[in-house]
Order: structure tokens, then sequence, then C-alpha cells
């Protein structure tokens, strides 16, 4: 892949290497897949895979009122942190309650790290740096850094067999240390996108080759995007701009859990719209739909409820479960059998509550 318009990461020449299939994704040149997306997917379910998400946006906090900041742009609370290491998920409002995008908030010893999406980096930023100036909150984005996912049943023993860092395996969920290795500090978190465990590792961009390859030889498959959409849809993870985007509010995003209004004085951008909708109730859902019939979902479908209709967000083939699934928006007294049209032909399908597959234990 030559396109000099889309930016690469750190492990571009590596994926080359092993042959991955590249496409651009939110302007940068991705793996899609290795060989079978299928069995990149069953890898990362059944034992360890890994991903290049060094596309993701990774910002550092520091000064005197950062956690003001947070509280104010973040709609979880960032007060919650009461150590460093912590970890809190949580989305960025706009007035209205609509999310602007999805975030992980790390407490650290020196300020904070906020990691976004790939595809709201300008938009994330200019809405940090739009406000970050009502408050002693000096932001630095971390270019420099690349991030490895390590997901699966076997990620944690596997990732401790390649680097030595026994210390990962006592990692609390949702939790992050900062560990010296290879000359520099990696900061390690068990947190991920699959609905499995395991850890993202983010460290120097020049000593990500050396970890992907330690933990290819230590039995770690590498897995593309492709798989990275099944599996965080068998999880029943929402995607931002398919799922929930600027014209929809966590109320409405099965993301109510990630608001806290608590404290009541805590003035957080969208608080109003958000206490608003709580009043006067939400029309909308966004629920999990199996289809019982032949066929697969996919983004933009109909669906036909009793309560009247709705939408598929995100749709597949699972290949977990072996029929497809999906997230649809649908009204929100809707519940059971529903309808989904499949190329002109109404299928078979019922409302379920996600996540489709139960993490392994």
């Amino acid at each position: 892949m030559n396109d000099p318009t889309l930016r690469r990461t750190p492990l571009f020449d590596t994926h080359l290497a092993a042959g991955a299939k590249m496409a651009g994704f939110a302007g940068w040149a991705m793996p899609i897949r290795y060989g079978s997306q299928i069995d990149e997917h069953h890898a990362v379910r059944n034992h360890a895979g890994m991903f290049d998400v060094s596309h993701m946006t990774i910002v550092d906090i520091e000064g005197t009122s950062t956690l003001e900041f947070l509280q104010h742009l973040v709609a979880n609370d960032a007060g919650k942190l009461k150590s460093a290491g912590g970890g809190l998920y949580g989305v960025l409002l706009n007035e209205a309650g609509g999310i602007i995008d999805d975030v992980i908030v790390y407490r650290r010893d020196r300020g904070y790290r906020v990691v976004s999406n790939a595809a709201t980096r300008d938009a994330v930023m200019d809405w940090y740096k739009g406000r970050a100036d009502r408050f002693d909150a000096v932001l630095v984005e971390r270019e420099d850094v690349a991030m490895i996912a390590v997901q699966g049943p076997e990620a944690i023993a596997r990732f401790v067999d390649a680097t030595g860092l026994s210390e990962v395996a006592e990692l609390k969920r949702f939790h992050a240390l900062d560990v010296p290795h290879k000359a520099a500090t990696w900061m390690i978190a068990r947190t991920g996108y699959t609905g499995e465990d395991g850890i993202e590792v983010m460290l120097p961009a020049r000593g990500a080759p050396w970890l992907w390859c330690e933990l290819a030889q230590a039995g770690v498959v590498a897995a593309g995007l492709g798989a990275r959409d099944t599996l965080r849809l068998e999880a029943g993870l929402n995607l931002y701009g398919q799922d929930m985007d600027e014209t929809t509010t966590p109320l409405e995003s099965n993301l109510g859990w990630t608001v806290a209004f608590e404290p009541a004085d805590r003035d957080f951008i969208g608080r109003t719209a958000l206490e608003a909708q709580r009043t006067n109730g939400v029309g909308n859902k966004l629920t999990g739909i199996a289809l019982e019939d032949r066929g697969v979902m996919r983004h933009g479908m109909k669906v036909i409820t009793e309560a009247g209709e709705g939408e598929v967000r995100s749709g597949i083939f699972s290949p977990t479960l072996g029929y497809s699934i999906g997230l649809a928006r649908v009204p929100r007294a809707a519940t059971g059998e529903v309808g989904i049209l499949i190329r002109g032909r109404e299928r078979r399908g019922r409302i379920v509550r996600p996540p489709f597959v139960a993490k392994k234990r």
C-alpha cells in the first residue's frame, strides 16, 4: 500500500512483511487481516491474538486543574480515580448530550492519560484545546507512542512469557501500571475491545516491532481490524460512528452507566440535556438483535417491530455463534420478535440483551 495520504503506524513494515491485507481506515493504513479473518477471530476467543492499535489518539494531560478539566469534559466522573493506576470508561458530550467520542481515562502519578478513537482525532483535539484555556491543563498528544492490544484467555500468560513482566498478571481489570522496560517506560492497561481478558500496551514507537515479534514467538496470533470488529460486536461493544455519534446520547446508546450524575453540582458538558432526557423519557434504545433466518444483517437495514421501525447500526455474521447478530436502534417499547429487511425480504429476528458471547473465565 503506497497511498501517500494515509498515515502509517510504527508496525506498517511488519504488517507488510507478514502479508497483511492493508486498507485505509480513519486516515491510516491498517491491516484488515493476515490470512483468514475467521481464524484470527477464533484465535482471540480461544487463545491469544494481538492488534496494532497505534492509530488511536493518546493524550497526556497535566496541570493543577487537570481533574477539574476532565470532570467538565467527561460525562463519567474522573474523581472516582482515587489513585494512580485507575482507569475509567466515559464519553465526551456536546451541549445537546450527543456523543463526540468514547474515551478511557487513566490516572497516573503525574496527571492523566486519555485514549480516544482515530476517526475522531481532529474533533476531539479541537474540543480539548477549545476548553483547556479555562483550566490549568497542558495537553500533549503522544504521537511518539505505539499501542498494541493483546487479547484472549491466554493473553496475559503469553505476554508474560514474551516480556518477563510477571507483575502484569496481578493487574486488576481497568487498571494500568507504568513499568520500566527496555530503557523506556511502558504503560500497560488491563483493558481491551474484544470482550476477552487482555491488555493494551503503550510503549515508545521504536519498540513496537520488537514487542510484536516477541509476542508472535510466544504464540500470539496477529489479528486485523476485521476480527476486531466481529469480536467487539459479539461482546456487545459500541463502535463510534455507527452505534453512537453526535446525534445520539448515552441514554439512547446503552451507555447510561457511563454517566455520573453524582455529585449533583458537577457541571459536565451535556448534563442539562441528559437530565431533561431522563425526565421526559427516551424514545429509542440501542439493543441487540439475533437473526433467526438465513442472511447477514448490515448497517442501515430496516428493523420492523410492533412498536415501530428501527435500524441496524452494526451487523455481522458471528464466527462464534454461527448466525448473524447486530446492534440496532429501535423504539424504546420494542421487545421480542422483529423483522429485518435484507435485500428486500423480511427476515425473522429477536431482540436480545448483549453481550452475545460471554467472556471466557
